[in-house]
């Protein structure tokens, strides 16, 4: 059942969404609305089971919840997965259908793309309803600079929060010749290799797209290894840009980076890899944070920001939010992802209290 799913954490409302003409099948959760209507991304992927796209949708939302609290959006956390059909009869017509789901929500949920979804899956989207984001024709952030793909903007929180770890692992923001792995190059996985490039860094890469791998290796030099030994490399920074669940028990140890900084979400598999990166002295940087660019490029569009200062300084937030919460980790037991759910929780926390 859903009450007794072991990734369900009070959440407020969790809409399963089918239309058969379409053969769209879906799953809407919203996890909180205390900072505001629920924001998260669409996923398209294929689940081994009705099962495991509960889990990863209820997990996804709950990301999101913290996500948006800790970019200090007015926005709680949510997030759809629809469950890819052996074949698509109209791949049109089925977002379409998910943007009529969307809407009967009445604004309590705002979505755009993410993984396996185009901005062009979301104008079909927009067609039926209001609350989307990621548009070709959108606001501030996608829109403006990036023809409704949020990914730079993704890349360069990214990389801030990157920088801001080297600086307190190695003293310094220049990574002029440290190594890094990233572990799935799509489109921010791609633009994180510029920035890593172009900042002197050297390249290890890996995707299951074989082509797309080889045109990364080339524009930047990188090498490649297969996606079973991306982990296993000696590096000094771990980028994993692909899917979650890659930081385990059994992973961990094998980890030769001191720093781990990625944009997937979900990275770490469960508490106890948390723990062993704390006590190995490698240093995590939790995922929610610094891939919030995303959200924060579509918060443009939701929030109908014009002011480019904004989004500028919201980028530039998280490398500051990151730091509080490397020196609260350092003064405790170096956990970083137990004190940025801790602080996200309390940031909530506080906004129902004052609104009481």
């Amino acid at each position: 059942m859903l009450f007794d799913h072991e990734s369900f954490d009070g959440h407020e409302t969790v809409v399963f969404a089918k239309d058969e003409a379409s053969g769209l099948s879906a799953i809407i959760a919203l996890h909180s609305t205390a900072l505001g209507p629920a924001a998260g991304g669409t996923r398209l992927w294929r689940y081994g089971s009705d099962r495991d796209a509960l889990g990863d949708v209820l997990r996804l939302s709950r990301g999101m919840t913290y996500k948006n609290a800790m970019a200090g959006l007015p926005l709680g956390g949510g997030k759809t997965v629809i469950l890819a059909p052996d074949a698509f009869r109209d791949r049109r017509a089925l977002f379409a259908a998910l943007g009529r789901a969307i809407d009967r929500l009445g604004g309590a949920y705002w979505t755009a793309e993410d993984v396996g979804v185009s901005p062009a899956d979301m104008a079909a989207v927009a067609a039926e309803t209001r609350f989307v984001g990621g548009l070709e024709a959108g606001g501030l952030g996608s829109g403006r600079y990036a023809s409704g793909d949020p990914s730079p903007v993704t890349a360069r929180g990214v990389f801030t929060c990157l920088q801001v770890g080297a600086k307190h692992l190695w003293g310094s923001r220049d990574l002029s010749g440290r190594r890094a792995a990233v572990q799935g190059l799509g489109h921010v996985g791609q633009h994180l290799c510029h920035l890593l490039h172009a900042a002197g860094a050297s390249l290890v890469v890996s995707d299951l797209d074989g082509a797309r791998t080889a045109a990364v290796a080339r524009r930047y030099h990188a090498d490649v290894v297969s996606p079973s030994a991306i982990m296993d490399q000696e590096v000094d920074i771990f980028a994993p840009c692909a899917l979650g669940g890659i930081l385990t028990a059994e992973s961990v140890p094998d980890l030769s980076a001191k720093l781990i900084c990625g944009a997937a979400n979900n990275q770490l598999a469960d508490d106890r890899a948390a723990e062993l990166l704390a006590s190995s002295g490698r240093l995590y940087l939790p995922d929610y944070i610094v891939n919030a660019g995303g959200i924060i490029n579509v918060a443009t569009e939701i929030l109908q920001i014009e002011d480019p200062a904004w989004l500028e300084g919201k980028l530039e937030g998280l490398g500051t939010t990151i730091k509080e919460v490397i020196l609260q980790a350092e003064v405790l037991d170096g956990n970083t992802a137990a004190v940025a759910d801790s602080i996200a929780r309390r940031r909530i926390e506080l906004h129902d209290r004052l609104a009481a």
